[in-house]
């Protein structure tokens, strides 16, 4: 039997306090899971966390153009980017960066935004204001310090346009925060082990994934 029960972290306290329930599985942001993982634990329950990412998307400098972009353009936007899986940095090889962002940008004002349920859209509205205004926040800072906007960068009511960010370096707000919207973030390397260095210079830790024409190449790189 599935039971659907809406409400706040009330509800959550009492799913984590009934003796009735075993385990809990939680997917959500980090801060989050911390409060359920005690609560769990206070009440010797089983708990399964599946908590924030800040993906990578390494695309070296032999990857197939065609096949990067593809794979870029639903990794950043299925579901409007909100999915813990989501490339949250899309890390490209500076001697392809260029071609790969102007690319990227094309797909991005290719890609169109509206109500599913009466058009023929790519991605349909955010789950709630608040995430559009945080998403809007991240991408502003991360233009104030240095970043440029490609495309996207606005949105209407709960409609956030697909967007771009190129020159995104690490400390900046794009590279460091989850955003869990539309925005590529466009960061690049010179060197294989900067890429690594990158990849693994974030809190988060979920996924990842390497585009390049040598699987050998991109397999020694996963191994770090």
């Amino acid at each position: 039997i599935l039971h659907v029960l809406p409400g706040d972290a009330d509800v959550g306290e009492s799913l984590c306090a009934n003796p009735r329930i075993a385990m809990i599985q939680f997917t959500g942001s980090t801060r989050a899971g911390r409060a359920v993982g005690r609560a769990a634990g206070e009440n010797l329950k089983k708990v399964s966390l599946e908590l924030g990412g800040k993906n990578a998307l390494i695309i070296l400098d032999d990857a197939p153009m065609d096949l990067a972009i593809a794979n870029a353009r639903r990794s950043v936007y299925l579901h409007q980017g909100q999915i813990c899986m989501s490339a949250g940095r899309i890390l490209v090889h500076r001697k392809i960066a260029a071609e790969f962002s102007r690319r990227m940008a094309e797909a991005a004002h290719a890609t169109p935004v509206g109500n599913p349920a009466t058009e023929q859209v790519a991605l349909g509205p955010m789950i709630s204001a608040a995430q559009v205004n945080h998403a809007l926040g991240i991408v502003r800072r991360t233009v104030e310090q240095g970043a440029t906007l490609l495309a996207g960068g606005a949105s209407k009511d709960l409609f956030f346009q697909p967007t771009v960010l190129s020159g995104v370096r690490q400390g900046m707000p794009a590279f460091e925060e989850e955003i869990f919207a539309p925005v590529a973030a466009i960061v690049t390397f010179d060197e294989d082990a900067e890429a690594v260095r990158l990849a693994n210079g974030t809190e988060f830790g979920l996924s990842a994934a390497i585009i390049s024409h040598s699987t050998g190449r991109a397999l020694a790189m996963g191994e770090r």
